[in-house]
This record gives C-alpha cells, sequence and structure tokens, in this order.
C-alpha cells in the first residue's frame, strides 16, 4: 500500500527491518538524494507495514543498523564490518557516499601492477581480417596442401554476406589423407600487432554504434556453445568427414580460448585465429606470428619449439571439426603454410611427439604428420579412452582393456601396407576400459625401446586407472624383460572412473569423476626404483571441484586442464578453476591439496583459459629454469604468474600456518554468487547464470553499470545470456 500519508504524523520514521524495530527521523534516511529512503519516504515505490504500522523492509537488520549508524554520524567503525556485505546493502540502499568509501577500501588491496606473483602482460591482439576481394592465399600465407587424385588444393578467401561486424577467412575444406605438395614455397615476415586496450565488449558494443568504453573487467556474455564436450561422444556425421561448416552460437572474437607453450614459446587460441610469442633472454616476450582469420572455430592447438630455426622453423597447429592445419614459423616470424589434413572424425586430442605432429580420436582413429617425409598418414585402432607419451613413443589406454604403443621414430614401421605399427603391451587383469595412464622413466631407463624389446636391462614403471575405479601399477625390470610388464600394486579407492594418474619420483596421484576426487600415496624408491619395502603409503584425500558450464564451449575442457602440472622429478600442481566465469585460480600441490597461492585477474577480467609451463633458464651464468602459470582472459589479454616464487614462499611457510585445501566456504560462496546450479546427469553439478542476477543491477560494481546500461539496449545473439 502507499504510504505517503502515514508520514504527516511527525518527522520520527518507524522500520521493521527483517523483524527488528529502528526508530529514525526523516531527515536521518533522506540525507542522501536518490537513495532508496528518497524513494520510500515520497512515495514513489510501495511497500507493506506490520501490525504495528512500521514500514516493513524484508533486509538483514545487522548490516541496516551500520548503515543507519552511518546515515546518523556520516561515520563507520570497520573493524569487524564485511567489507562485501556491507558494499551489498550500500549498493541496494543507493547510498552513493558509502559505496564509493568502501571501494575504495576494497581497492587498498588490489593493484592494477597485481602481487609479488604477478610476472608480465600481453596486450590483447588485433583480430586479423580478411582481404576485401576473393582471392588466392597471400604471399605470406603459402599454402602446401594434401593433393586429391594428383590435384593441388588451393585454399580461397571469400567474403561472408551475413557478417558485417567481423570478417573472416576461409580456407579449404576438400583435404585428404595424402603425401604434401613440396613445391615451390614463399614467405614474409608476419606483422606485430599494435596495442588494443579494448576488451571484447568493447569491441562488441563499437560495432552496434554505442559508446566506446576502455574498462575490460566486465564480461556480460555467457557462451553457449552448442557444440559436445570432450567428454561426450562425438558426432562423427557428413559434416565432420567433407569439413563442413560448424552450426553454431557466437562466440566472443576475443576471449582467449586456449594456450599451450614448448620450450619459450607460447600459442595462444581464440576463436578464429592464433598468436604466438617467444621469450629472448634480454627483451622479454616478443611477437612472432598471427595466423590468418580461420572461419570455423578452433577448438585444439599445439606448438613444437624445438625445431630448426631455419626452413624448418617452429611448428605450430590447430583443428577444428575434422580438419588439421599446420604453420612452420622461424625466429623472424616469417610463416609458411605446411598444409591442411583431414582426419575423418572430430580431432579431440592434438600435439607433437618429437616433430610428429599427432592427431587422436576416442573413436580409435589417429592422424600422424611426419616432418621428414610431409606425408600425412590414418591408422584405425581401438577405441582409445586415454594416452601418455614417453620419449618417441606413443601409449594409447584403450576401451577393451589393453594398453598399446607405436613408436613414432619407425614411421611407418610396415611399409607393405603403410599402417603404424601398434604393439599390445599390457592387458588389464579384469579387461577394465583403461581411462587414465602415466609412464614413469627412471634415470636410468635410457631407451623406452630397448626396454620393451629387451636389449637393455633397465626399468621402466607405468600407473594407469580404470573404468571401475581401480588404479594399479605395472613395471617392466631386467628380471622380466622378454616377458612384458608386470603387476605391482593395485589400489581400489576409488568408487567412479578414474579421470587422471601421475606417477612421479615421490608420489602417485589418481582422480576420479566424482568432483575430481584425489587420492596420493608417497612412493618409495630404492636406487631410483620403486620398492615393496614399505611400499606406498597413503599420503591424502581431497577434491578439485571445478563445475562447468551448462553448454561449455568444445575448446573448454583444453583451455582449463586442472592438472596436474610438472615433471615427475619436481613438485607437482593443480590449478583450479571452480566456476567457468570467475579471476580467480586456487594453485594446490598434487601431493597434499594445500594451498600454494591464489591467482586472481590484476585487471578483473574473466580468466577464459590456463598452461602451466616450465621455460628454460636464459644463457646466463646461474640462470635456471622458472615455472609460470600463463591466463588468458575473456578481454583477449594474457598474464603470466611466477609459480616458481610461488612454490619457493609456500615451502617457507610454517606447516601451522598452511591453508589446507582450495576455496574456504566463504571463498566458495562468493564465487558461486554469480552461478545457479543445475541438475546433471554426472556426478558433478553444472552451473549456469543465475537469472536472478540478469537484472539485479544494483549488484553490480558501480564502474560497470554504465556496461550494463549499454547492454540492456542490445539483443544478445541466440544462444546466450548476459553474466554479470
Amino acid at each position: 500500500m502507499a504510504v505517503s500519508h502515514a508520514i504527516n504524523c511527525g518527522d520520527i520514521v518507524h522500520l521493521n527491518v527483517g523483524g527488528t524495530r529502528f526508530s529514525t527521523s526523516r531527515q536521518t534516511l533522506s540525507w542522501v538524494p536518490d537513495s532508496f529512503f528518497t524513494a520510500l519516504l515520497s512515495g514513489r515505490i510501495s511497500s507493506l507495514r506490520d501490525e504495528t504500522g512500521a514500514l516493513f523492509i524484508d533486509r538483514d537488520p545487522k548490516i541496516f543498523s551500520v548503515i543507519l549508524s552511518y546515515l546518523r554520524t556520516r561515520d563507520i567503525d570497520l573493524k569487524n564490518a564485511d567489507l562485501r556485505a556491507l558494499r551489498h546493502e550500500a549498493e541496494y540502499y543507493g547510498i552513493a557516499p558509502l559505496v564509493k568509501r568502501l571501494m575504495l577500501c576494497e581497492d587498498l588491496s588490489q593493484s592494477s601492477c597485481g602481487d609479488v606473483l604477478f610476472y608480465g602482460y600481453l596486450p590483447p591482439p588485433n583480430i586479423p581480417l580478411q582481404e576485401p576481394a576473393t582471392a588466392i592465399t597471400p604471399a605470406n600465407d603459402v599454402s602446401v596442401h594434401g593433393r586429391t587424385g594428383g590435384v593441388p588444393m588451393i585454399s580461397r578467401v571469400e567474403i561472408p554476406n551475413n557478417q558485417q561486424s567481423i570478417i573472416v577467412t576461409s580456407c579449404s575444406s576438400s583435404t585428404t589423407n595424402s603425401n604434401v605438395n613440396n613445391g615451390s614455397q614463399q614467405s614474409q615476415r608476419a606483422s606485430l600487432p599494435t596495442h588494443v586496450r579494448n576488451s571484447s565488449l568493447d569491441y562488441r558494443i563499437s560495432q552496434r554504434g554505442l559508446p566506446h568504453t576502455r574498462t575490460p573487467s566486465l564480461d556480460l556474455r555467457h557462451v553457449r556453445n552448442g557444440s559436445a564436450d570432450l567428454n561426450k561422444i562425438f558426432r562423427n556425421d557428413v559434416g565432420l568427414v567433407f569439413g563442413g561448416q560448424q552450426v553454431s552460437a557466437w562466440v566472443d572474437p576475443l576471449r582467449v580460448q586456449i594456450i599451450k607453450a614448448h620450450h619459450n614459446w607460447i600459442v595462444i587460441a581464440y576463436a578464429h585465429f592464433i598468436t604466438c610469442y617467444r621469450l629472448k633472454d634480454s627483451s622479454g616476450w616478443q611477437h612472432a606470428f598471427t595466423s590468418p582469420h580461420i572461419e570455423s572455430i578452433i577448438e585444439r592447438v599445439a606448438i613444437n619449439a624445438k625445431m630448426g630455426s631455419g626452413t624448418d622453423g617452429k611448428m605450430v597447429a590447430i583443428s577444428y571439426g575434422s580438419q588439421v592445419r599446420l604453420w612452420s614459423v622461424s625466429e623472424e616470424g616469417i610463416k609458411t603454410n605446411i598444409g591442411t589434413f583431414n582426419l575423418n572424425v572430430r580431432v579431440e586430442y592434438l600435439f607433437f611427439i618429437g616433430s610428429q605432429l599427432v592427431a587422436l580420436s576416442s573413436t580409435g582413429k589417429i592422424g600422424v604428420w611426419h616432418a621428414m617425409t610431409h606425408h600425412w598418414q590414418i591408422q584405425d585402432v581401438v577405441p582409445i579412452s586415454s594416452f601418455d607419451t614417453a620419449g618417441s613413443f606413443l601409449l594409447l589406454g584403450c576401451n577393451n582393456g589393453s594398453i598399446y604403443y607405436i613408436d613414432m621414430q619407425k614411421f611407418p614401421l610396415r611399409m607393405k601396407d603403410n599402417d603404424l605399427l601398434v604393439t599390445e603391451l599390457y592387458r588389464d587383469p579384469s579387461h577394465d576400459p583403461i581411462t587414465a595412464i602415466s609412464v614413469y622413466l627412471t634415470p636410468k631407463t635410457k631407451d623406452f625401446l630397448y626396454l620393451l624389446t629387451g636389449l637393455c636391462g633397465n626399468w621402466i614403471e607405468i600407473a594407469y586407472g580404470t573404468k571401475s575405479g581401480s588404479v594399479r601399477v605395472i613395471v617392466q625390470h631386467p628380471e622380466t624383460v622378454g616377458h612384458g610388464p608386470q603387476l605391482f600394486q593395485t589400489f581400489t579407492v576409488h568408487q567412479s572412473s578414474v579421470t587422471k594418474v601421475t606417477l612421479s619420483e615421490k608420489f602417485l596421484v589418481s582422480v576420479c569423476s566424482e568432483y575430481n576426487h584425489v587420492r596420493s600415496w608417497a612412493v618409495t624408491r630404492f636406487r631410483g626404483m620403486i620398492s615393496t619395502q614399505p611400499g606406498s603409503t597413503p599420503e591424502a584425500s581431497f577434491k578439485i571441484v571445478s563445475l562447468d558450464a551448462v553448454e561449455p564451449c568444445v575448446s573448454y575442457n583444453a583451455g582449463n586442464d586442472f592438472g596436474p602440472f610438472g615433471e615427475q622429478d619436481d613438485e607437482q600442481v593443480f590449478v583450479q578453476k571452480v566456476v567457468p566465469e570467475t579471476d580467480q585460480l586456487f594453485v594446490r600441490l598434487a601431493s597434499n591439496g594445500n594451498r600454494v597461492c591464489v591467482i586472481e585477474s590484476v585487471d578483473g577480467s574473466v580468466i577464459s583459459s590456463f598452461c602451466v609451463h616450465e621455460c628454460e633458464g636464459s644463457s646466463r651464468m646461474g640462470s635456471r629454469p622458472r615455472r609460470f602459470i600463463f591466463t588468458g582472459h575473456s578481454n583477449g589479454a594474457i598474464q603470466m604468474w611466477d609459480l616458481t616464487t610461488a612454490l619457493d614462499l609456500c615451502s617457507k611457510i610454517d606447516q601451522v600456518k598452511k591453508v589446507n585445501g582450495g576455496p574456504t566456504p566463504e571463498e566458495l560462496w562468493k564465487l558461486l554468487d554469480q552461478c545457479d546450479l543445475s541438475n546433471s546427469h554426472c556426478s558433478t553439478p553444472c552451473i549456469s547464470p543465475s537469472p536472478s542476477l540478469i537484472s539485479a543491477g544494483t549488484r553490480i560494481k558501480a564502474s560497470n553499470v554504465l556496461f550494463l546500461n549499454q547492454s540492456q539496449h542490445l539483443e544478445p545473439p541466440n544462444g546466450s545470456s548476459q553474466l554479470t
């Protein structure tokens, strides 16, 4: 009911806030203009009354008492106050002076220069555009494509008729499994993009004629890509076989999708292009390469920075659907388009083993491109559920319970039928599908092939997990050479399928699908070899809770793998990203789950992908390799964090003061503030944007209200929703 007639009784106003009675003056409530109280007392908004006639406000009375004290005295006691909750209520009541002061108090502990772990920043790149007319591939992107019946396939560039804001380039979709054309190649330096301060949201707004803004921290768009996730069964339909166009929702062109690194090079995959950077001793990270615009959405990326610096250069590959595209990039930034190849099914994993590019599909297809022969070959094997690499070997864990290995140096080993030589190494006693696998080469193991063929007496250890939840360790030692690996240990602690397993020098770590439940064991070794006295002993049990979006982009898991990361003879870590749309990462020890540090975006932008990598030390004396966390952001930027320093600082902290585990309940609650939990068929719940927050402007930072006001005039594309 309206309350305008009730305030004529006097200047005293009686309030019932959440069941607690307050009495104050009209002047106290109304000295801040354009607030909730001025609207209430003027009758512009309606309210309810309790049985005593007091105005009822359904809010927290404890925090309201603090706000009322500020309205009375213009002062506030922050000693025992929760700044976040207090600011939230102050925004609700529209007390602008208090909101501004609380924002400044919160900013005292935050800086755009980051904390001691912040190492560097790479600005968003320019989005590569298409030539304004149909043409053959430009001179600085020389195609060396496969052939179909002896006819070279040439990429062409076309302008779509239904797009104005983004001009894209289409690449040839008619490629085959054949030798590449070794014809004449031309090359040209890749241009260095200028510094772009605009965020992806700025890009979208500017394309629609709205005012330009420089704040990159708010990501209002929640991508709803209709493509299936990595762990789902892909439909290898006719469109994939022939490289048809993808049908998916609009994807932010500047949102970082995947980051991969090798030696002192990193490659960043955006929706429709990739960029490469290299680390130099004196000048730091330098731009080396930007790909042409790819019409399809990039799903996987791989880099090999160990190859020569001459004509071979570094190798960079991407995949989209069933297509694989490969470039060679020199130290000077000169790029050569090696070719585009077809796996005939969707590429789920893309990586290098030595100079060979390998594309895998869980359906049982392997595609290999060899740098020496420039030959692309496809091999059908048993459906694959896991894999690992050891030197030049690829080990496959398969659905039939067997572990196979392929020697990539012997390519192809059987020239008669032009097939890869796929050899069975071990079969699970229960014939359970091998869902995770890890190979540990002891310091004495010089050659994996010699060991498997019995030509030398060294030791190899393999840990693997199964669909039923078992974790097993098998070993090959001098006494059993010629008889295959022998079962060493079995653990049946998981009740769900094992998704990850890692065997290192000191620990055995396994992860199952139930909320990423982790179990770890301390490994006892004698002269570098695993020992039965006293054997592996339980170390820790914890969870790496990482909630997935309801409909994640197909590249999400590839860009947000939580680990464990690290060399087998070093401390390994998990990187926990609790929700998809967050600016925080929790770094935890893989052995016991203890917190190493919390990575928080320096500009408040959403961390859309991340990568952990150890860069080689410089040529200066005393320099040592350093481990970094590279975070890609929704505004297109890359932020770098010094993991080596974080681990050093963590080791110096008193054991009593260490934070055990990932986010605390309070931190988790804050991270879940912008999401709604939804039902899911899997054991780990999915999340979606909270519909209650889409229009809740009072919960948005004051500095971001302009973004929200602008976005309300925009009609989002189909399949997307706004996220605060």
